[in-house]
């Protein structure tokens, strides 16, 4: 699939699955209308790379790679490996921020949007599960040895 259209479905997605006060909505810059150089937000999207992992339940996101549109070489651990559908970083200001959707295994459409804390080094925000059509509050830290 072309990256616009990638682009195009995150912002319809993100537009029709409000999350509420828990964590603002965002689109990268080309879908916002601010076309900025994607060599420009790629230094700040390598942050993302490594292996991260929730820590209420194991479960692990594996980020090998980040293109200059934000789209990630990523997949789920659940133990087992898993494909995202999408896999998507974005710039919303100085924040860094992850858009996944999961539709094997079972999930159904169930999404991450987390934002990248520089302090704490974690990725933090909202699990949709799809199936149950519920929402929660996740964190996920980097593990060790890069």
């Amino acid at each position: 699939m072309q990256a616009n259209v990638i682009a195009q479905l995150l912002v319809l997605a993100l537009a029709l699955a409000p999350i509420g006060s828990a964590s603002a909505q965002w689109a990268t810059p080309a879908a916002k209308g601010n076309a900025a150089p994607a060599a420009a937000a790629r230094p700040g999207f390598d942050v993302l790379k490594g292996s991260w992992v929730r820590p209420d339940g194991g479960y692990t996101i594996a980020i090998r790679g980040v293109a200059s549109n934000g789209q990630l070489d990523a997949m789920y651990f659940n133990p087992g490996a898993l494909p995202f559908a999408t896999a998507q970083a974005g710039q919303d200001g100085d924040t860094v921020r992850v858009f996944l959707e999961l539709r094997a295994g079972g999930y159904g459409g169930s999404t991450y949007e987390l934002a990248y804390d520089p302090a704490d080094d974690r990725l933090k925000g909202i699990y949709y599960q799809a199936v149950a059509k519920q929402r929660f509050e996740v964190t996920f830290v980097r593990k060790q040895g890069r």
